[in-house]
């Protein structure tokens, strides 16, 4: 049976070229904080990678701190605004400022971190969102008020691929004298990613999203941006963010930016056009579908449908039967048994939120493979329907 890998937004193999740098690190045992001549050179391997990072986001090395991945990035830049709306003292730009703003659709990490604050007291907006997924600018610019210390905007969705124009929302966040923070994890390696063409003050990105290693992330902080460590202990990361240095995962990471930064043009074309080929074949050949997401403002390589009269999670089974493996989502949110918050979000009814099924390609992924998708869902959405309870 034909197996087809289709949830690359979930997480990505890892490259061959990223597994030899691994394997190759596997021999440099020396920890890269100690100062005989084994951790030197582990040391000297860990910032060369910084640099490849950094390069990936148009920005020096020094701006860049490794993490355990999205998750913590996001967690680190929440749990310093924390603390400085807790400072007595106040810095500049911050003094008197208890105000969050983030969107309806943003990760869950985002979303639960912005709730914990809103559970402690602090003023949290939630934006609502167009029917793509769009954030409205007047929304925005009514939210924003001298009591803003922070927006956070991700960058690209991960369930509907719909692309924020982070430009627009730091310049807002800027003149109202707040701090701006994207998750730009699934965009950056998709689409182009320049840190200060964004004018953001910090950005978060994950490994395993680009065809590294899992468990390694790094935070973009903007030079003089404030920072407050999440986990303390050690000196490492000038302070930042404690903990040994995971070598094999940063050296993944920084050839996995390496090969991003290389192949992103490249990338755009091929998946835009498969997207496309898929887009078309499903809407030809499967009556009464929806494509949610931006028409135009989206990730290349995500395609999120919606089979209204088809239970989502039949038809991820049933296609995982026929080999091709997807999602109805979000991977951090595949426990749970709620539609998805992204598509309500978008006005989307609970039938069409739990009838979605997310395709998200990667590298590898042909125009073979998705002809085979074309020819196998559509059969599968009419048995589904033929059972169907819903009217």
């Amino acid at each position: 049976m034909k197996k087809l890998y289709m949830d690359y937004n979930a997480t990505t193999p890892l490259r061959e070229e990223v597994r030899a740098a691994i394997i190759e690190d596997l021999v440099v045992y020396g920890n890269a904080s100690s100062m005989h001549a084994d951790g030197r050179e582990a040391r000297a391997r860990v910032e060369a990678a910084r640099g490849r990072v950094g390069e990936l986001l148009g920005v020096p090395a020094k701006t860049i701190i490794f993490t355990s991945g999205g998750s913590e990035s996001n967690n680190t830049v929440f749990e310093t605004m924390r603390r400085l709306a807790s400072d007595k003292q106040g810095m500049p730009l911050t003094k008197g400022r208890r105000g969050f703003i983030t969107t309806a659709i943003e990760h869950p990490c985002v979303l639960n971190s912005a709730k914990y604050l809103e559970s402690l007291g602090f003023k949290v907006t939630f934006l609502s969102v167009d029917q793509y997924g769009k954030i409205r600018m007047e929304e925005l610019k009514r939210a924003l008020n001298e009591e803003t210390l922070l927006v956070s905007v991700m960058m690209a969705n991960n369930e509907i691929g719909t692309i924020q124009d982070i430009r627009e929302i730091a310049a807002m966040t800027k003149t109202a004298g707040a701090w701006m923070h994207t998750d730009a994890v699934q965009a950056v390696g998709k689409v182009p990613v320049t840190a200060p063409d964004l004018g953001v003050d910090y950005l978060t990105m994950s490994a395993h999203k680009i065809y590294g290693p899992k468990g390694i992330g790094a935070l973009y902080i903007r030079e003089k941006a404030p920072l407050f460590p999440l986990i303390h202990g050690g000196h490492q990361e000038d302070g930042m963010r404690a903990g040994t240095y995971n070598n094999i995962g940063i050296l993944g990471f920084g050839k996995a930016a390496e090969l991003a930064k290389q192949d992103l043009a490249s990338y755009g074309r091929e998946m835009g056009e498969l997207r496309k080929r898929l887009r078309d074949g499903l809407l030809a050949a499967t009556p009464n579908i929806k494509i949610n997401g931006h028409p135009e403002d989206v990730l290349p390589n995500t395609l999120n449908v919606s089979f209204p009269g088809a239970e989502g999670e039949s038809i991820l089974l049933s296609m995982d039967l026929a080999g091709i493996e997807a999602s109805t989502g979000s991977a951090c949110a595949s426990g749970s048994l709620e539609p998805s918050h992204v598509l309500i979000a978008t006005g989307a009814g609970p039938e069409l939120a739990h009838g979605s099924i997310r395709f998200s390609m990667g590298m590898g992924i042909t125009q073979a493979d998705v002809d085979y998708i074309i020819e196998t869902v559509p059969p599968i959405i009419s048995r589904l329907r033929s059972m169907s309870t819903v009217v």
